[in-house]
């Protein structure tokens, strides 16, 4: 059993000042695996927080652009710094906040260091390109510039890499910004923004709020002086982001859902196939907008391949993730935990057949936390919602396929396009697969989960709306181009 901890309290950072919110309340956040441990507190904040936040980011935001980009990217490199040094502390935290196994969580850490020394690195590269002009007195070129106040809307399931990914390149192309982590993960996510306020960011340009969604969110969003909103979360919300962003003229950038499929084709290695399965499915407890929830296999071996998902899907440990030899930790959050038992219970009414799993532990530690076995269910069509909608947990819907043409047209048919991925060893079924899948991640014998922190990542369909995120297509959202001609006098 872990010994609990003491909680501490995480104040807002509003215009370079650690400062309690006006309301005077704070949110608890307790831990999955044991509600009993209070991994910490942090503020309820108002309207009038929020206001003082973007206040401060406007009146920064002149200065922080014309300090160069070189000089941001050097501040960056000191945040990484200052993050590598506390990977096992925040590590632990996020194990403890948010469930995931402890190899996980400083894995994600460290994803977080890589990707702010690549947006350190940004700095030192080009902000426009020269331009060949008809008029040959006359220099034709591009210049880069930032958007100004972004408002950072962040989940729970990645409260290191996704904040890190949004802030890194927001603030490196020159734009000041707000950060609204999830209440759920905000401690985790507060010790992260310790990291930029350590490394001596000047006064405004980075601030921290916390609080509802309802409140602070939607006062984000909606905020007169904001310049551009990047949000991760749900497709409900995303909408309400879209709408706000649009009617005012506002540049938006939203990652929402995934219902990625995963194809194996009758002459694929079986026991990679398995192994990046049970891994997409079933780590982080599957709550990964990649994560992968349907597997389509074509008949010839199917009952093979499910043979060996169930047996190896017997062998995965479940508990508190801090504890040795634990492969999957718990829901994230009870509300997490009951929309898993929900839909397990809507794939039973549905007619599809529980093979194995989807069972609630109980007894001993288990009572105090929100664990469930993987599930996995067969005879599932591609009409019944456990098809369709996104479970965000460990369920996986197990589907037949009769040849590769069918099996694409399974995967392409939800309203989702966020990952897939396929393992075969033919060329031309590469091929087919690459031009025909409606995903903006195409992953070719690989799991559905994952994209490497240097490449664009996004989708297609419901699953974004925006230029993409992550590698040098950040640019892309946070800053616009000028044009700049320039005649000989």
């Amino acid at each position: 059993m872990q010994t609990l901890m003491e909680a501490v309290t995480y104040k807002n950072f509003i215009n370079n000042k650690w400062v309690e919110s006006s309301t005077g309340n704070l949110i608890k956040t307790v831990s999955p695996a044991n509600t009993e441990d209070i991994v910490g507190y942090v503020q309820s904040s108002s309207e009038e927080d929020l206001n003082n936040a973007v206040e401060a980011a406007d009146k920064a935001k002149k200065a922080w652009r014309r300090m160069g980009q070189v000089a941001r990217g050097k501040l960056l490199f000191k945040v990484a710094d200052l993050l590598e040094a506390k990977v096992d502390d925040i590590g632990k935290t996020m194990t403890r906040e948010m469930g995931k196994t402890l190899p996980e969580a400083k894995g994600e850490v460290m994803r977080g260091v890589d990707v702010l020394r690549f947006y350190a690195n940004e700095g030192l590269r080009k902000e426009g390109d020269v331009i060949p002009s008809s008029d040959t007195d006359a220099l034709l070129i591009t210049r880069r510039t930032p958007l100004g106040v972004v408002g950072v809307i962040t989940p729970w399931n990645f409260p290191v890499a996704i904040p890190v990914w949004k802030i890194a390149p927001a603030l490196v192309y020159g734009n000041t910004i707000v950060l609204k982590p999830a209440t759920e993960t905000a401690v985790t996510t507060a010790k992260v923004f310790q990291c930029f306020v350590e490394a001596g960011f000047p006064e405004g340009v980075i601030n921290f709020v916390t609080g509802s969604g309802s409140v602070i969110g939607q006062k984000l969003i909606d905020h007169p002086l904001l310049n551009g909103i990047t949000f991760t979360g749900s497709e409900n919300v995303g909408k309400i982001v879209a709408k706000s962003a649009a009617e005012r003229g506002v540049k938006f950038q939203l990652e929402l859902g995934g219902k990625n499929p995963v194809i194996i084709a009758k002459d694929a290695n079986l026991d990679l196939a398995l192994e990046a399965v049970i891994n997409g499915a079933f780590r982080s407890t599957g709550q990964k907008c990649t994560a992968t929830s349907r597997v389509i296999v074509e008949e010839g071996i199917y009952e093979d391949f499910k043979k060996k998902l169930m047996e190896a899907t017997k062998k995965i440990t479940v508990g508190n993730g801090l504890n040795e030899g634990i492969w999957m930790g718990p829901c994230a959050s009870e509300s997490q935990f009951n929309t898993v038992n929900e839909y397990i219970q809507i794939g039973k009414e549905e007619g599809a057949t529980l093979l194995m799993g989807g069972e609630v532990l109980q007894g001993g530690e288990y009572d105090n936390g929100f664990y469930i076995t993987p599930g996995i269910f067969e005879n599932v069509t591609l009409d019944m919602r456990i098809a369709q909608e996104e479970i965000f947990g460990p369920v996986i819907a197990l589907i037949k396929a009769s040849g590769l043409e069918e099996a694409i047209e399974m995967a392409n048919n939800t309203k989702y396009g966020l990952s897939a991925s396929i393992f075969t060893s033919d060329l031309n079924t590469i091929m087919d697969f690459m031009e025909e899948i409606e995903t903006g991640l195409v992953r070719i014998n690989a799991e559905s989960a994952g994209v490497e922190y240097q490449s664009p990542f996004g989708g297609m369909k419901a699953s974004s709306s925006g230029a993409r995120e992550q590698g040098e297509a950040a640019k892309e959202f946070f800053t616009a181009i000028k044009t700049v001609f320039i005649k000989r006098t």
